[in-house]
This record gives C-alpha cells, sequence and structure tokens, in this order.
C-alpha cells in the first residue's frame, strides 16, 4: 500500500510537505551533545529528581513523599499521509516518555504548527482528533495546547504524569548482569522510507500503524517489579543510541544478540533492497566509535541498529530473576513480540552486537 491508499483529505501528501518524519527529524545526536555543552549549567534543585544529566526521557520534580511529577514534550513532522494516523503515532510517541520513567499520564497539551495556506482545515483537524484518540484511550484530557502557522506540518503534544518518587525508572540505573528486554519490534525507520516511496504495502502499513499506535502502558507496571533497573524508550536514535545511554548513565558494558532482535513485518527485505534513513547514517557518525559490530553480522546491520524508530518500544533492564515477569508484564498488556536480546555487563560504555 502507498500513502495514497490511505484515507486521507489532504489534496497533498503529508509527507511532502516535511524535509523529515517523524523521530527521524531529531538533530543529529553529535550536533545535539554539541549544542548542549554550550548551555549554562542549571542551578542544583533538591526535588528535581531527574533533569537532563543523563539525556532520560522525562523531567522529574518531586512533589511530596509520595508523589512526583514527571514532565515531557515531544513533536515531529509527519511520518504517514494520512493526517489521523499521523496524530495518534505523534501522539502515542509523546505518551511513550511518561511510560518510560514508570509513571502514569495525567493530562496532555497539544503543539501544532501548520501551513494554514496549503493543508484544508479538515486535514488538521484530523491530525488533532488522531492525537485526541489516543489520549482519550490513554484515560487523559488533551486540556489545551499553543498553535503556530508554520511552513512544515508539525503535531506533538506536553504530556504531563505521576509517579512514585522511589519508583522512578531512569536510564541510569541499570546494574552488572542485567537482562535486557525489548517491547516492540524495530524497523519503523525502514517501513517510513519504504512508504515514502510509495513501495509499502497494506500488510506492512498496517504492521507500522499497529507499533506506533500501541500505548507502552506496560511502563506503568514495569515500575512496580522490583528486579527492573532502569528503563528508556527506543526512538530516533536508533536501539544503539538509546541503549548507548544507559551504559553510559550507569558506567557499563552492553551485548545484544542481533539474531533476538524483533523486526517489524517486512523491514529487513526492505533494508536490503535499500530503504534506509538519512538518520541512520547520522546515528552512526555520531556513536559508532562507541559499538562493536561483529564480522559475522549482514552488512545491513549497522543501517537497521541505528534506524530511527518513532513511538519505538520500551527497552528494560533487569535482574535475571525478574526477567520473565516483564515478559509477562509485556505480553497481558498486548506485547507478543517483546524479547530478550542481550545483558548489561561490567565495562567501558560500549556496546557489542553478536
Amino acid at each position: 500500500m502507498n500513502s495514497s491508499s490511505t484515507a486521507t483529505t489532504a489534496a497533498v501528501r503529508l509527507t511532502e510537505l516535511s524535509h523529515g518524519g517523524g523521530c527521524g527529524c531529531k538533530i543529529a545526536p553529535g550536533v545535539l551533545a554539541e549544542l548542549l555543552k554550550r548551555a549554562a549549567p542549571m542551578p542544583a534543585f533538591s526535588n528535581l529528581l531527574v533533569g537532563s544529566e543523563t539525556a532520560d526521557d522525562a523531567a522529574v520534580y518531586r512533589l511530596n513523599d509520595e508523589q512526583a511529577i514527571v514532565a515531557t514534550t515531544d513533536f515531529f513532522m509527519p511520518i504517514v499521509d494520512d493526517p489521523y494516523d499521523f496524530g495518534r503515532i505523534a501522539a502515542t510517541n509523546a505518551l511513550s516518555d511518561i511510560y518510560a520513567m514508570g509513571g502514569k499520564p495525567l493530562f496532555a497539551l497539544a503543539i501544532v504548527g501548520m501551513p494554514i495556506n496549503v493543508l484544508p482545515h479538515e486535514t488538521i483537524a484530523r491530525i488533532l482528533q488522531g492525537g485526541e484518540a489516543v489520549c482519550a484511550a490513554a484515560g487523559i484530557p488533551v486540556a489545551g495546547g499553543h498553535s503556530i502557522d508554520s511552513v512544515e506540518p508539525i503535531y506533538g503534544l506536553a504530556a504531563i504524569g505521576v509517579v512514585h518518587p522511589e519508583r522512578v525508572l531512569r536510564n541510569a540505573s541499570a546494574r552488572a548482569g542485567d537482562v535486557l528486554v525489548l517491547g516492540k519490534p524495530l524497523g519503523v525507520g525502514v517501513l517510513s522510507a519504504a512508504l515514502k516511496k510509495g513501495r509499502l504495502d497494506a500488510g506492512g502499513y498496517a504492521a507500522m500503524i499497529d507499533a506506533t499506535t500501541r500505548l507502552n502502558r506496560p511502563g506503568s507496571a514495569l515500575a512496580e517489579l522490583s528486579g527492573v533497573h532502569a528503563m528508556t524508550d527506543v526512538t530516533g536514535f536508533g536501539l544503539l543510541g538509546h541503549l548507548l545511554e544507559l551504559c553510559r548513565g550507569a558506567g557499563l558494558a552492553a551485548r545484544v544478540d542481533y539474531s533476538a532482535l524483533p523486526w517489524l513485518g517486512s523491514a529487513l527485505e526492505l533494508a536490503q533492497a535499500g530503504f534506509v534513513t538519512g538518520a541512520s547514517g547520522r546515528n552512526w557518525a555520531a556513536y559508532g566509535a562507541d559499538v562493536t559490530l561483529s564480522p559475522q553480522l549482514p552488512p545491513i546491520a549497522q543501517a537497521l541498529l541505528t534506524d530511527p524508530q518513532t513511538s519505538g518500544g520500551l527497552l528494560v533492564s533487569c535482574a535475571p530473576a525478574c526477567v520473565d515477569a516483564v515478559l509477562e508484564c509485556f505480553r497481558t498488556n498486548g506485547f507478543g513480540e517483546a524479547a530478550v536480546i542481550g545483558a548489561m555487563s561490567e565495562g567501558t560504555p560500549h556496546v557489542a552486537v553478536v
């Protein structure tokens, strides 16, 4: 199925109006790191439990001994042409940051930038309705927002959630010996590249929409398991980039079993056919020096491991004794593809893929 066979009211394809799509729009990790180095040091706030120190998924601020606020913002340009699906994907992706901290969302504010004189107003309304539908499924309201007239279509959410201060799941608290579990299959960037070139069939499109609009609800329940030590979600920097953030935050190394990785639909075949994103190369350029790829891996492995995921899965670091409970938590919440993909170990922050 190419984008023209999906329901859309737009006279032009949404993806034609943007220079990039989904989490592939992210500023390259190397450039972002350089920009952040120039920021003024932030003064210490005793109740700020999680700030920007380890590039975590959301900020966490303690209110009292029982409650902490989780706050995040996430927005991007269209990854698909169907406006309703675009709204759903963007909202699901934004709420994922709340779940990745072990929190529960409370409400959201819409972030809207649209080329008002280019897109039909009905199309813009469908984008907003898609986001509202996801928030309704999460049991929260879209309580307001902000909009601008922009050259490219942009949509996302500022999301607010709550978590117990002692159950915050950071991306920097993994332990040596932990097992790594991935909640969703990989390959969103590959499928989106094929879609943009009219080469994604109906099955591939359905698989991509199913994955990118599936709320990462298990994150809230995983925070209740004492053996779960760290968690993040895999988005624009790809599996390797977000795993390296876990490694650097905890001062540990990681090993990934390539054969254990779950893949979306025809992602492997499409990648072999050349459907990869420019963001894959930018990701590798930023952090490839801290990755070792086994020479036995297929040549396309580098592009797949750095493939930007939009609304990707949770990456969990847990004690070996907790693995069955983690997998059960995923599967009872509709994440049947969840898989053990590797482990953490003592060593200089680094990822080895075998």
